[in-house]
């Protein structure tokens, strides 16, 4: 006798499987660690909470630094927080499905884990395709919503993996030519300095996720927050656990907050060496590379893309193929590294190029 919901016999467990080398350069990680920065005044903050209560002061601080960060262009119900963007993620779509029939419209390649999210909570995923320059048509996007199942369009902004941000204008045609709710993923918004929450008084059907991953050191720490009208902040926190965010992230992510210019001032760092290593490789024949606005490069070098991959694998690079996405089949991602990694990762394709 099966157990558990009858789907699940059909699907696998979320995964993520990337080979764990000496030099990473896969995940899109940052190259800072925070601890060192931050362990003073996050014992700081630590000593004025009580870990034996659920309830903090810390959250409603939290959340004030939230709506500083975000321009105060937000009050405090408009936000909603949890263990990293994916947790985000994993709610909204939770919160969007009404039936077995329903689904999500992604663009694609995009995010990996819409579909993995969207499959746990029992909500169906269905893509348009982008075009060979990695953008899209309005018109035709909104097309594929119009099917009376669709619940949720998502707009990955700037987009992961191809590393782009697409045109303002194009978004706005998308988020004001339909009645469902449009979820912009903001996950790289520090890199790109583009934001749609400045609309969010305009566009109520507008829901933004962000994350601190990225931008702010802390993938390994898990927060993220969601923004948006308080009638949707409303509806979605009905399918929030309660207590779901410990008071210890919390206290580390109001830390970083109130230290944000080290972080920040690292980002900007972090673009100026991907900028050099879009020149460099740039600069090799037979290399072709993609500009970005994140922390991370999509480039091919032909047919020999995924002999190349296995080659920096076995010298302990670990990148990301994205040999199964149809549009960057003779891809590669690599994150943005220290400047030793950088300059490792170009002498081994150079070298792998002139063998």
């Amino acid at each position: 006798m099966y157990l558990f919901r009858k789907d699940l016999q059909e699907k696998e467990p979320v995964q993520v499987e990337i080979p764990h080398k000496r030099v990473m350069m896969s995940l899109n990680e940052s190259t800072l660690n925070p601890l060192g920065l931050m362990k003073g005044p996050f014992l700081n903050n630590l000593s004025k909470i009580a870990l034996n209560r659920y309830f903090s002061d810390i959250t409603a601080d939290l959340r004030e630094k939230l709506c500083q960060y975000t321009g105060n262009e937000i009050g405090e119900d408009q936000i909603l927080m949890g263990n990293g963007a994916d947790q985000m993620l994993y709610y909204i779509f939770l919160a969007m499905r009404n039936s077995g029939d329903d689904f999500a419209l992604s663009l694609a390649p995009s995010y990996f884990d819409y579909q993995s999210y969207c499959s746990a909570v029992g909500l169906g995923f269905k893509t348009h395709e982008l075009d060979d320059d990695f953008d899209f048509s309005p018109d035709a996007y909104l097309e594929a919503s119009k099917d009376r199942n669709c619940r949720l369009i998502i707009i990955c902004y700037p987009n992961n993996p191809t590393g782009n941000l697409f045109d303002e204008e194009k978004i706005i045609e998308v988020v004001e030519n339909t009645n469902l709710p449009v979820l912009i993923d903001e996950t790289y918004y520090e890199f790109s300095n583009k934001t749609f929450i400045d609309r969010l008084k305009k566009y109520p059907n507008l829901i933004i996720v962000r994350s601190f991953s990225k931008s702010f050191s802390v993938a390994g720490l898990r927060f993220g927050y969601m923004v948006s009208t308080p009638e949707n902040i409303r509806e979605i926190s009905k399918v929030f656990t309660a207590f779901n965010l410990s008071i210890l992230i919390q206290t580390f992510a109001l830390t970083l907050l109130e230290h944000r210019d080290k972080f920040l001032n690292h980002t900007k760092n972090v673009v100026k060496s991907r900028n050099k290593l879009f020149n460099r490789l740039s600069a090799i024949e037979n290399v072709t590379v993609y500009s970005s606005d994140t922390n991370f490069l999509i480039f091919t070098i032909g047919e020999k893309t995924l002999e190349l991959h296995d080659y920096l694998s076995a010298h302990d690079i670990s990148v990301r193929s994205m040999h199964k996405l149809p549009l960057l089949a003779n891809h590669l991602r690599v994150s943005v590294g220290t400047e030793g990694d950088n300059d490792l990762f170009v002498k081994l394709i150079e070298e792998f190029l002139n063998k």
